[in-house]
């Protein structure tokens, strides 16, 4: 049908929440999963990302889950362990939520390199791949991309900025 999208319209909640690294944008669906976390400086990504993913997509103004927030604000307070309790929901290709839910995973406190990811996840040659399911992660922080690291130990490559990643890393115990 002429003018119609290939995907139906999804609509999700747009909430913020400041943060020790920036206002954080979190976009919750109507049952309060965390369905993207990025940074204001980044709304723009965010949006493509979402659309990339789910299609034609409305953000709402409206507050995200006490649960969600809860969790998140705790993390930056020092309690690590909050992020485990955040529901979440992606879309992205089988592989692309392969990588996610590995990446959810890596316990904090450590760091794993993009190429023994791929080895965990039997595909030891798709480390670039790898890399770019990681890129289009659409929630920072709660599925860790910060803590994929080079193979030399150097930081790469983080959607929210390095100094953001180092900032991730040292608030959970890795010396960068």
């Amino acid at each position: 049908m002429a003018g119609r999208s290939a995907y139906p319209s999804e609509s999700f909640d747009l909430d913020r929440l400041a943060t020790p690294i920036g206002i954080a944008l979190l976009v919750t669906d109507a049952e309060g999963a965390l369905r993207a976390l990025d940074w204001e400086d980044y709304e723009h990504r965010m949006r493509e990302l979402l659309r990339l993913h789910y299609g034609a997509v409305e953000l709402r103004e409206r507050a995200a889950a006490a649960a969600v927030k809860a969790a998140l604000s705790g993390y930056f307070d020092g309690d690590l362990a909050q992020l485990a309790s955040i529901a979440w929901r992606v879309a992205g290709t089988p592989f692309q939520r392969k990588v996610w839910t590995a990446l959810a995973q890596i316990p904090v406190g450590t760091t794993q390199s993009y190429g023994a990811l791929a080895a965990r996840l039997d595909m030891p040659k798709a480390v670039r791949a790898v890399g770019h399911a990681n890129g289009s992660n659409p929630i920072s922080v709660v599925l860790p991309c910060h803590r994929l690291i080079g193979a030399d130990g150097s930081l790469v490559k983080y959607g929210g900025g390095l100094e953001r990643k180092r900032w991730l890393l040292r608030h959970e115990g890795v010396e960068v």
